[in-house]
């Protein structure tokens, strides 16, 4: 990755850093070493989570609480950001050990995800919360504008604990089961534990998120069927 890949992606994210440190540090997968993104991608996960709840509560002031939590889980989900990273052309400016280069990894949906987590992170550090809400907004707008307060899907696991509350039950406890595979091509297994079902069921993911879907999407197929 060179100074000009650098300078022209900080002319697509519109955004210039004082420290480019800390856009070459986002940039970097854990396949890389023990310096890389994990944490910043901690850090701009949950600025990215309050930014699109500000936004989405002043724009649509009639949406109730439980639409306004769908409306962002669709735009901060993992499929979303990593969208949002392949029009920024993050992909190809990620740093990369070899074997995740060689499978792949720059057109993986959790990877641009993270990073892209992790370039919000590493913008509020930079330059601070005002200027990070001002760059997730822009790059967002069409997507904030658009979103339909009476058209967005639950995700499973939201769909669950709904589902759960209306009976009047326990909430689901997600658990790791384990950790597959090499560090930078990691396989998660989780169990989620619902009242009501014998044989807790299991998913499997690239992350623990996507693992805890595909439990809960399991979960509901089995209270279906009850």
């Amino acid at each position: 990755m060179s100074l000009s890949d650098l300078d022209d992606l900080q002319s697509r994210l519109a955004y210039r850093f004082k420290d480019i440190g800390f856009l070459e540090s986002a940039l970097t997968h854990r396949s890389m070493g023990p310096a890389h993104n994990e944490r910043l991608e901690f850090l701009g996960d949950s600025i990215v989570n309050f930014v699109v709840a500000e936004a989405l509560f002043r724009r649509y002031p009639e949406a109730r609480e439980g639409k306004l939590t769908r409306m962002r889980a669709s735009l901060v989900r993992g499929q979303s950001l990593s969208q949002l990273a392949r029009r920024l052309q993050l992909g190809e400016t990620i740093r990369l050990g070899s074997g995740e280069r060689k499978s792949g990894g720059r057109r993986r949906d959790s990877i641009l995800a993270d990073a892209m987590e992790a370039v919000i992170g590493a913008i509020f550090l930079d330059g601070g919360m005002l200027v990070c809400q001002e760059c997730i907004n822009k790059w967002l707008e069409s997507e904030l504008a658009s979103v339909n307060p009476n058209q967005v899907d639950k995700d499973p696991k939201t769909a669950l604990q709904e589902w759960l509350q209306r009976d009047r039950k326990e909430l689901p406890v997600y658990r790791v089961l384990e950790v597959l595979g090499p560090a930078h091509q990691q396989i998660f297994r989780v169990q989620v534990q619902v009242d009501g079902l014998t044989d807790y069921p299991i998913g499997t993911g690239a992350s623990r998120r996507e693992a805890e879907q595909a439990a809960a999407a399991d979960a509901l197929d089995q209270l279906s069927a009850l």
